[in-house]
């Protein structure tokens, strides 16, 4: 800028000259200017504006939002050269300061926002909804839909909108952003921009997802119900481990956040599943009281070995959809475990092998046969198990000894049966589709079912259940003294 010295004066002078011309920018288009308190939830704040303009059908600003906020900024320190002349520091530190947000409707992305800091080096934030864009797209074209909240419930033409959502990339956003760049007031001229620089975009927070309509808002209800219930333990690291693909790293160099946890939030009568994974999360709730909405919201490219530059968007969502699509398949096999006879009487029964061999019986109720289920069960989305962790498990649920060879045993009768599979090379297991599917009944049938009903009668068992069988014993015992089978007085 040709001064002498780098003094935070100059930078100060940039930042007064912004702020005048945020002011004048509002004075002069009539935008309303509005001081957010710290407790406002701004887009609640915005809406009626929002609506305002979206009446209107053209893109434009519709109010302009001032708010203090803590930003990574440039600090400045003085010092005094030994020749007398004052020598300028800059460090990066946060400091609360002025933010303007930018609310704007826009006939391609509906409602939006554009945040610029007043303070060097002047970061901006973009707030876009794909949804949003979607259904304009979707409009545009003629393809007829319902829509959910932030979502679609039904579409006539699903493949189609499927390719229009996979349209919204780097360059669809790039545009949005350079329009409207060319719009507002800014910190840095036309002239700082032709000695480069400018604003580039990188991605803060992404959230790719996944929604899964139903045709009966019932079904959906008690889906979600039964879906909590199995998914509290969702957060172990070797669940997320198998959901978000990166290894999970231990060791005397921390690369991966000792904490991995499921949180249930509630609001009402709303409730909202999260599992998280280093600083990204994965969440589930049900929209609308109809959809089941599958969430991965990355917020550090880092989590899916991802680049932070906007043309790596592609990347990104190819990846959270695939991280959606394994969650997904690990609570289908979790939801959909009813087991055909023929199936449930191949395990439950010595048979033979396509080889001749015999494959021993697992017996249902066998106390060794249910932990060694039971423990297949807490592998169920783990990458491998091997002898060793699957024997400590074992002894765990027996509350007993249980040797080497009796594992070994174990895991040949569990092959022979087809429900585990050995990884080439190695001394690791996996589970089969058949082998999801008994553990998870033998596990289900056992824990949900009979050790409730055969501590049905006494607490804290329902007492109609309890009056019940009290009922049917009653008339049991009638019968069997009707037939002179009782016990001798």
């Amino acid at each position: 800028m040709g001064y002498r010295i780098p003094s935070p004066a100059v930078l100060g002078k940039i930042g007064t000259a912004f702020r005048r011309s945020v002011n004048s920018f509002a004075e002069t288009n009539h935008f309303p200017l509005i001081h957010f308190a710290k407790e406002d939830r701004k887009i609640a704040v915005m809406h009626r504006f929002m609506l305002a303009q979206e009446k209107t059908g053209r893109s434009g600003v519709v109010a302009v939002g001032v708010a203090q906020e803590y930003q990574n900024v440039f600090a400045s320190s003085e010092r005094e050269g030994s020749n007398g002349i004052p020598c300028f520091g800059f460090h990066k530190a946060d400091r609360r300061v002025t933010c303007f947000y930018f609310y704007l409707w826009d006939n391609d992305f509906g409602a939006a926002f554009i945040k610029v800091c007043a303070y060097f080096p002047y970061p901006i934030k973009v707030w876009v909804n794909g949804h949003e864009w979607a259904k304009r797209q979707a409009i545009q074209t003629g393809i007829r839909f319902t829509a959910l909240s932030n979502g679609f419930a039904s579409c006539e033409d699903p493949a189609a909108l499927q390719e229009i959502c996979d349209r919204l990339g780097p360059d669809t956003i790039g545009v949005f952003f350079q329009h409207w760049m060319a719009v507002l007031p800014l910190p840095l001229t036309d002239a700082d921009a032709d000695a480069g620089y400018w604003w580039e975009l990188s991605m803060r927070q992404i959230e790719i997802s996944r929604t899964l309509v139903f045709d009966a808002p019932r079904h959906a209800r008690s889906f979600f119900e039964a879906l909590v219930v199995d998914s509290l333990d969702l957060g172990r690291p070797e669940t997320l481990e198998l959901i978000f693909g990166p290894q999970i790293r231990r060791g005397k160099v921390r690369r991966t956040q000792d904490v991995f946890k499921t949180k249930v939030v509630t609001r009402d009568t709303d409730v909202t599943i999260n599992a998280f994974y280093k600083h990204s999360r994965i969440k589930q709730y049900l929209k609308d009281g109809r959809a089941l909405r599958i969430e991965t919201v990355v917020n550090s490219r880092d989590d899916l070995a991802c680049h932070r530059r906007l043309e790596h968007l592609d990347e990104l969502q190819r990846k959270a959809r695939d991280i959606n699509a394994r969650l997904l398949d690990t609570e289908r096999v979790g939801q959909g475990c009813v087991l055909a006879s023929p199936a449930f009487e191949r395990v439950a029964q010595s048979t033979l092998t396509d080889d001749g061999s015999r494959a021993p019986a697992l017996r249902f109720g066998d106390p060794r046969v249910m932990a060694l289920l039971g423990s297949l069960c807490v592998t169920l989305a783990a990458l491998g198990f091997t002898h060793r962790s699957l024997r400590a498990r074992v002894t765990h649920l027996l509350g007993s000894g249980y040797s080497a060879n009796q594992m070994s045993y174990d895991l040949a009768r569990l092959r022979r049966n087809g429900l585990i599979e050995r990884q080439p090379h190695s001394n690791t297991y996996t589970l089969t589709a058949d082998g999801q599917r008994i553990a998870l009944f033998y596990t289900k049938v056992y824990n949900r079912i009979l050790r409730p009903l055969i501590a049905a009668d006494r607490a804290p068992a329902p007492a109609p259940l309890r009056q019940a069988l009290v009922t049917i014993d009653s008339n049991v015992r009638s019968y069997i003294e009707g037939a002179r089978l009782g016990n001798p007085a």
